[in-house]
C-alpha cells in the first residue's frame, strides 16, 4: 500500500467502519473485470455507505482500473447518486406550479428555518435531508410533501413542526 492509499484509508476510517470498507472492497472485487460494471458497483456501494465521497470514488476507480474522472462523471451525471451524506429521513417538497401557488414556497422557507439547512442539504445530525421536486404529479393535493414513503397532502406551514416530530 502506497502513501496515497494509506492516507485515503485513514480518511475513510474516520467516516466509515472497517466492516463497511471491507464490504466496499468485496463489491469492487465481485465486479472487477466485468464490462459495464461501474453503475452497479456504485449503486451497491451507495447502498452500504449511504453516499459516494471522493475517497470512495478513488477506491472504485483504482479497484476497477478506471480513470477517476469517469467514476466522478457517472456519479455527478445520475441524480440517484449523491456525494454528500444523506439523512435517515428524506423530505421531498414539491415546488411545481400548483404546489408553489398553494404554499409550497412558504413551506420550503419554514422547513429551511426549522431544520437550519437549505434545499439539497442534510442536517448536521443526519436526521433529515431536504430536497425540492419540480412536480410529484399530485397537483390536486397541493401543496405536497413526501417524507420517506409518507405523502402529506395540503400541507399548511403551521403543521410542519408536527410533521417533523413524527420522525424524531
Amino acid at each position: 500500500m502506497g502513501f496515497e492509499e494509506a492516507r485515503v484509508s485513514d480518511a475513510l476510517l474516520e467516516e466509515f467502519s472497517q466492516e463497511q470498507l471491507q464490504q466496499v472492497d468485496a463489491i469492487i472485487e465481485k465486479y472487477k473485470g466485468k464490462a459495464g460494471s461501474l453503475i452497479p458497483v456504485l449503486e451497491e456501494i451507495q447502498g452500504v455507505l449511504g453516499y459516494l465521497p471522493n475517497e470512495i470514488q478513488q477506491r472504485v476507480a483504482h479497484g476497477l482500473n478506471l480513470p477517476q474522472s469517469q467514476v466522478f462523471g457517472v456519479v455527478t451525471f445520475y441524480s440517484f447518486f449523491t456525494m454528500v451524506p444523506r439523512g435517515r429521513h428524506t423530505i421531498r417538497l414539491c415546488l411545481g406550479t400548483a404546489c408553489y401557488v398553494r404554499g409550497g414556497k412558504r413551506n420550503l422557507d419554514r422547513l429551511t428555518q426549522e431544520l437550519g439547512i437549505e434545499a439539497g442539504d442534510t442536517t448536521p445530525d443526519r436526521k433529515f435531508s431536504l430536497e425540492t421536486i419540480r412536480c410529484l404529479g399530485a397537483c390536486g393535493l397541493a401543496p405536497v410533501i413526501v417524507v420517506d414513503e409518507d405523502t402529506y397532502k395540503q400541507v399548511k406551514e403551521r403543521k410542519l413542526r408536527e410533521m417533523l416530530e413524527r420522525y424524531e
